[in-house]
C-alpha cells in the first residue's frame, strides 16, 4: 500500500534580525516546534488574521515506515 508523498517544501534564504531570531527560538521551544515549523505557524496565523485563506498543510508521515512481512 503506497501513497504518493507530498510535494517538497519550497526552500528560500531568509535574512532576519538577531533579536527576532532569538524571539523565534524561544517561541518555538515553548511550543515544542522547530524554528521552521514555528515560522510556518506564525505566517498562517498572520494570513488568517488578514482574511487570506491558505490550504491546510499536507499530512506528512512521521516515524519509521511499517515493517513488511515476508
Amino acid at each position: 500500500m503506497s501513497s504518493t508523498p507530498p510535494p517538497p517544501k519550497k526552500a528560500f534564504p531568509l535574512r532576519i534580525e538577531p533579536s527576532l531570531w532569538n524571539a523565534l527560538e524561544r517561541s518555538a521551544a515553548g511550543d515544542f516546534r522547530s524554528i521552521n515549523a514555528q515560522v510556518e505557524v506564525l505566517l498562517r496565523e498572520a494570513l488568517a488574521r488578514r482574511g487570506i485563506k491558505v490550504a491546510p498543510p499536507e499530512e506528512r508521515k512521521r516515524g519509521r515506515p511499517p515493517k513488511e512481512e515476508g
